[in-house]
């Protein structure tokens, strides 16, 4: 029977009630009474004064009327409830009984530029079970000893409640088929069970551009500390996460995740008093994420690794011992990325599923190198001689030291002094050398010059450093990924701010400063990625575009895509002096080709000509960090590539191997050099 109508009947009843029982009390009470005992006939005892009797009957009049009015209340109300509001009461019993659950959706896939997927689905299956399993201690201990895992963590996944009270939680992801094949035959010694089917990332190529795609993970609960705290106007448009949803946590996965992230969808389960599952109802499909391609190509995406362990080895085989490195190729015509690796590298399915904790300890333990740190935008290391194409442009600019100047390098220089004397890395010395021919054979000592001139300068003391952020050093490149370094251009300012514990003498920017960092050391900060876009600035006359990773969103249903990447501008470096870019343009082209005969055999079997430069940055009780960057073809500038090793050695024998191996891959023209400690330009 209808609850509602139940109410509606018993309170007629409780009303029938109370009105029979004043009824009652009404037939003994009034304002008439009866004499007996004479025996004579009745008579009134009391006339129609302000009498009990009287009083009486009018307190008798207005409990009726009080009783009516709350009857027809009750009356009224139940007829609303039952008439007029039925549709809602019933809404709100049928919510009591159900519960709306989410289901995950499958993210979108990552593409290279041609459609080969970098980062897929595969199909998986899992053991779930509703929690209320966990009373029955005997399916759980036997499914436990199926599973062969520990009575406790299978109770434990039971029990948890991070994907929702009323969701079927995971006991195990990524099932092997024999055991769901047992669990399936023998599925009544399983009751309350379930086979779920889910999807999980994988890695057709194995660690392959591990830190550019990233990885995911189980959304922390930081994150959903912090999407609370946002306004309704922050949270328009934004994907609202659930405990347990699994999110981009780096790299690609965690910029692009809005365009990954598939759509939830929607189970409705039937609920006990208690809470617990009693059955389905309808259901809602999720919706998988957009796929998204990327503007790496994976052929120049391993020719950007295997160049970096190449690198290595030639790094290994002449004494020193490489830490860590990275190597990225760039389309200086607009920005795209075509190649990005770091080393160490990691494996991304380690995540999937959820990363334990001996992993994770490894994978930040500063014994292993840091694998997880993507170096071509989060390393930051002085610049060394890769920088001097700007200091020289810096220097003809603001007329400190011209085209037309000249050094005289003997190995050791003493402008500033006998006691504050500098060495060359040529310790023989280059003997006379201007801007040119100082970037081809990266003489110190004309820089050295250079920056003593610029110290002393009254009218532009710190132009080297304006010049350094002209082409965008010290501040981020803007590319779509996260945790990128800004690196540093190093001032009086920052001097005064950063060593504000120092004395008034220490802390004041000196010439030896400014010598320091016109030959890239000293505390300056770049990273691989600043110095590959400020080449790019510097082969395409001064544009710089803003490097990006992203080419395309593709549509829902795979035809075309639906999103496709602007090249945006990020800087136009001007330089004023006529004829100051050609003297570096001289300079670069002839670093690779006439330096050394050492570095030109590797260049001279490419179908273009190739411009570069080679960086040795020193670090006190390290191996040194090799650089090497270079651009082509040089007449119509198209590719630039950049090398970094740490602790690798000079930069033109252990950078060098990786950028070669980049530009044989672009070319199809593979090196047929082989690699040797002869190589000699810093």
């Amino acid at each position: 029977m209808n609850a509602q109508l139940i109410v509606i009947i018993a309170g007629c009843i409780l009303a029938a009630a109370i009105i029979g029982a004043l009824l009652f009390l009404r037939g003994y009470s009034g304002k008439f009474t009866f004499d007996t005992s004479t025996g004579t006939r009745p008579r009134a005892s009391e006339g129609e004064g302000s009498t009990s009797g009287v009083k009486s009957n009018g307190r008798f009049k207005l409990l009726t009327a009080g009783v009516g009015t709350v009857f027809a209340a009750i009356v009224a109300k139940l007829w609303s409830m039952q008439m007029v509001s039925s549709d809602h009461y019933d809404e709100l019993a049928e919510k009591n009984r159900t519960r709306v659950v989410t289901t995950p959706a499958p993210r979108g896939r990552i593409l290279d530029r041609n459609g080969e997927p970098i980062v897929d689905n595969r199909s998986s299956l899992a053991i779930v079970a509703y929690r209320d399993l966990a009373e029955n201690t005997v399916v759980v201990r036997h499914l436990a000893n199926v599973l062969g895992m520990p009575y406790m963590a299978v109770l434990r996944n039971i029990q948890d409640n991070t994907e929702g009270a009323q969701s079927q939680h995971t006991i195990a992801s990524d099932v092997r088929r024999s055991t769901i094949g047992y669990i399936m035959e023998h599925i009544d010694q399983f009751p309350g069970v379930s086979i779920a089917a889910r999807t999980e990332r994988s890695y057709p190529n194995g660690t392959l551009a591990c830190h550019l795609v990233g990885y995911t993970g189980t959304v922390t609960q930081e994150q959903l500390d912090a999407q609370d705290e946002l306004s309704d106007e922050e949270r328009a448009g934004k994907i609202v996460y659930q405990s347990g949803d699994q999110v981009g946590q780096s790299g690609v996965e965690y910029y692009y995740e809005n365009l990954l992230q598939g759509i939830r969808g929607e189970q409705t389960v039937r609920v006990d008093a208690d809470g617990n599952v009693t059955g389905q109802a309808g259901a809602v499909p999720a919706k998988p994420g957009s796929d998204i391609k990327l503007t790496i190509d994976l052929k120049v995406q391993r020719a950007c690794e295997e160049g970096l362990k190449k690198a290595f080895e030639v790094a290994e085989n002449t004494g020193n011992s490489p830490s860590g490195g990275s190597c990225v190729c760039i389309d200086c015509t607009n920005g795209e990325v075509l190649g990005m690796a770091s080393a160490p590298t990691f494996d991304p399915s380690v995540f999937v599923g959820g990363v334990s904790s001996d992993a994770w300890s490894q994978l930040n333990d500063d014994e292993g190198g840091h694998p997880l740190l993507n170096r071509v935008i989060g390393g930051q290391y002085m610049s060394a001689s890769t920088i001097k194409p700007f200091t020289s442009l810096a220097g003809m600019e603001y007329g400190v030291y011209t085209a037309a100047m000249s050094s005289t390098c003997t190995g050791w220089w003493t402008g500033l002094g006998e006691a504050w004397g500098k060495k060359c890395w040529l310790e023989s010395g280059h003997g006379v050398r201007n801007l040119e021919t100082g970037i081809r054979d990266s003489c110190d000592v004309v820089f050295y010059d250079l920056g003593k001139n610029f110290f002393y300068d009254e009218d532009n003391p710190e132009g080297l450093q304006e010049m350094y952020r002209r082409w965008g050093l010290g501040s981020k490149t803007g590319i779509d990924l996260p945790s990128e370094a800004a690196g540093r251009v190093p001032d009086s300012a920052w001097k005064e701010e950063y060593h504000k514990d120092w004395s008034a003498d220490q802390r004041a920017w000196n010439a030896g400063d400014m010598t320091n960092i016109a030959i890239g050391q000293g505390d300056i900060l770049v990273t691989p990625l600043q110095m590959a876009v400020a080449y790019c600035g510097l082969a395409m006359g001064g544009v710089e575009w803003t490097p990006h990773v992203l080419l395309s969103a593709v549509a829902r249903d795979g035809e075309g895509d639906a999103y496709a990447y602007e090249p945006k501008k990020r800087l136009t470096a001007k330089i004023e002096t006529e004829g100051a870019m050609d003297v570096v343009y001289r300079g670069v082209h002839s670093m690779i080709y006439e330096e050394s005969p050492v570095t030109a055999a590797h260049f001279t079997n490419l179908p273009v000509e190739v411009a570069g430069k080679s960086g040795t940055g020193e670090k006190d009780g390290e191996d040194p960090y090799g650089w090497f960057i270079a651009y082509a073809p040089f007449d119509d500038p198209k590719y630039v590539v950049c090398a970094m090793v740490e602790r690798g050695g000079y930069g033109s024998t252990c950078a060098m191997p990786a950028v070669r191996t980049v530009l044989g891959a672009l070319y199809d023209a593979p090196d047929d050099q082989t690699y040797t400690s002869g190589d000699s330009t810093r």
